[in-house]
């Protein structure tokens, strides 16, 4: 049984899209300093598809918001947009994330379980790294191992946690066996995580000469303002178009703009929905829009004052206007929310009504919390689009509930790495990935981006069950009661859903328009070219 072998009967429509793995993080506007300009090309075609014969050749420079001095080349450390892109670029996954969030073989050629679902066997492809060593099964589960390292904070650690990696084995050369420690039925989720990148056995070290399989080779890198990589012409999956793949530093959307508009570079990586609107009828540069592909939230921590209490974070769900939110801080330019990650996505609870603001409720349950009067601050900064405009806005929302809510702005070079733990309420967002692995990479007890600190026994052993279900229907019932419990205490609160918005130089052929951020063909930039 290959990968995708019932792509069409476990995911019988295409899911709306979703975002990331929480992902941010910025250096200063000026680490954006380029020389030279795009050479002249020919405009995309209407839809922005890729116009004419892919051109082989020339330097993309693509420009992305970054994580300051303290940016790493370490797939396993990765948490930031520019870190998941630049992994693509150097290293593979085993199976990654298609448009509608099935898992897609890469380096597993194919994987068959057997029949209890607690043992999975995986072929890997013939593939090389770049010091044209093969790639080999010890190779896959030193990575897996060194990812699970308890001493470590990896982010996939809780999505790898069903693995049993002592007892898995290789079989073969080019062949090995996961013992799971419970069935789990959905276990090639689990291989297109976020932070899965297979490296060499032994590798330690990754800023200085990172080995991979993936399209690109190592060249330069300066954290938090350029890395340099070439093209590797003995890629598996075919060679990329382009000599050379430049990523920037630019972290303020003005700076990744006007170096667009000005020919620096020709990628330009989130830009906001106002930027979006004035640029698509101009015609200057190419807009790609994600549709719906950014959850927004905020994060409320669930384990201090005030947000341990239950009642005040339900009154926060009601003092919420979801659809002024949408239309303030997105610029009409998505949906509303309902408190749960991944509308539209398979699993999802749809058959919850949709919440509403209602100040009245609010006031009561901070009355019976004890809370009137409440004061808190929230965490917000200019790292994302729509973040502090957001801020405002609750901020004035919660005041008609008789709250008052102080924005604080952090900094844009660590704000993602700062609201793990600190403070107690903070703008969040995320890009797509099936809604089980959002729970096992941030919601779990032993989850590593658990923003909202969410800590539930219950809830832990109800997510166990899920994967163990072999039956469909079954885990989708026990999907839904998690996400009636999320709903109702949870802490995050979801207003909104954003398209991710993209800008291109007209040189810039083959992004792909239909990849949600996070998922394998968004940001690849094996696959475009220079015209």
């Amino acid at each position: 049984m290959t990968a995708p072998h019932d792509r069409h009967e476990r995911f019988p429509a295409l899911r709306r899209r979703g975002f990331l793995a929480a992902a941010g993080g910025a250096a200063g506007a000026g680490a954006l300093a380029l020389a030279g300009c795009s050479g002249p090309g020919t405009s995309q075609d209407p839809e922005g598809k890729a116009g004419g014969t892919p051109r082989r050749g020339g330097r993309l420079r693509a420009a992305f918001a970054g994580g300051g001095a303290a940016e790493t080349l370490d797939p396993h450390l990765g948490n930031l947009f520019v870190d998941a892109a630049r992994g693509k670029a150097l290293f593979d996954k085993l199976a990654d994330y298609a448009a509608d969030l099935s898992a897609e073989p890469r380096l597993a050629e194919a994987w068959e379980p057997n029949t209890s679902l607690d043992r999975w066997r995986i072929t890997l492809r013939r593939a090389d790294f770049h010091d044209g060593k093969p790639l080999t099964a010890a190779d896959v589960l030193y990575s897996y191992r060194r990812i699970a390292d308890p001493a470590k904070a990896y982010r996939a650690r809780a999505s790898l946690e069903p693995i049993d990696l002592k007892a898995s084995r290789a079989t073969g050369e080019r062949t090995l066996e996961f013992v799971l420690k419970r069935p789990t039925a959905e276990f090639p989720n689990v291989m297109a995580a976020f932070g899965t990148c297979i490296v060499q056995d032994g590798a330690t070290s990754f800023d200085r000469a990172p080995v991979g399989t993936g399209p690109f080779e190592f060249v330069s890198f300066t954290p938090g303002r350029s890395t340099v990589l070439r093209r590797n012409d003995a890629y598996w999956d075919g060679a990329p178009h382009l000599d050379e793949l430049e990523f920037v530093v630019a972290n303020e959307e003005s700076a990744r703009v006007n170096a667009l508009l000005g020919g620096q570079i020709e990628y330009a990586h989130e830009l906001t929905p106002a930027t979006g609107r004035a640029h698509e009828k101009a015609g200057a540069i190419g807009i790609v829009r994600l549709r719906n592909s950014a959850m927004q939230a905020f994060a409320m921590k669930t384990d201090r004052p005030p947000f341990d209490d239950p009642l005040v974070r339900e009154a926060f769900f009601h003092i919420a206007d979801r659809a002024e939110l949408v239309d303030g801080a997105l610029s009409g330019a998505g949906e509303t929310g309902n408190d749960l990650f991944g509308k539209g996505y398979e699993y999802y609870a749809d058959d919850l009504p949709q919440r509403e603001q209602d100040l009245d409720r609010a006031r009561h349950l901070l009355k019976r919390a004890g809370a009137e009067g409440l004061k808190v601050t929230l965490d917000t900064s200019a790292v994302a689009a729509g973040f502090t405009e957001a801020a405002g806005i609750f901020r004035d929302q919660a005041a008609r509930a008789g709250v008052t809510v102080d924005v604080r702005m952090g900094s844009k070079d660590s704000y993602w790495k700062d609201i793990l733990d600190s403070g107690t309420l903070c703008c969040y967002r995320s890009g797509a990935m099936p809604i089980e692995s959002h729970i096992s990479q941030r919601l779990l007890t032993g989850s590593t981006t658990n923003a909202t600190q969410w800590h539930d026994k219950a809830f832990d052993a109800l997510y166990q069950q899920a994967q163990s279900t072999e039956d469909k229907a079954g885990r989708a019932a026990l999907y839904g009661r998690m996400q009636r419990k999320l709903h109702a205490e949870g802490g995050f609160l979801v207003w909104g859903f954003g398209d991710w918005i993209l800008g291109t130089a007209p040189s810039l052929h083959g992004v792909a328009r239909e990849a949600p951020a996070n998922t394998l063909d968004w940001a690849r930039f094996d696959k475009v070219w220079l015209a």
